[in-house]
């Protein structure tokens, strides 16, 4: 069975933008897609970037070190699909967010 941590509040993230937060010692990128949330590493695969601090534009994540860009849905880089950041699984319970630290395998 799957622990869940409490990373947030849903009210700490609004529609359209993201944040980083701590699970089981990792960095979390955690975003509000439409009201659907998502978590993914929150470490960019190109130079360590902090992926909860980029913009988001719909599903996409832009690094705010070097520009790369993620599917915050899939953790899927946008130009090299196989550059894959690891997604975790998130619930939302009454008002809180709570992320499971150990990344859970995605079809992308």
């Amino acid at each position: 069975m799957t622990d869940f941590v409490r990373v947030a509040e849903i009210t700490e993230i609004p529609p359209g933008a993201g944040k980083a937060v701590e699970a089981g010692g990792r960095q979390i990128a955690l975003f509000n897609v439409d009201g659907e949330f998502y978590a993914i590493d929150g470490v960019c695969a190109h130079k360590g970037g902090p992926l909860g601090d980029g913009d988001l534009e719909e599903r996409i994540v832009t690094c705010p070190w070097h520009g790369w860009q993620y599917d915050v849905t899939t953790g899927a880089n946008v130009v090299n699909p196989e550059i894959v950041q690891r997604a975790f699984e998130v619930r939302v319970v009454g008002r809180d967010i709570l992320v499971a630290p150990s990344p859970r395998e995605i079809e992308v």
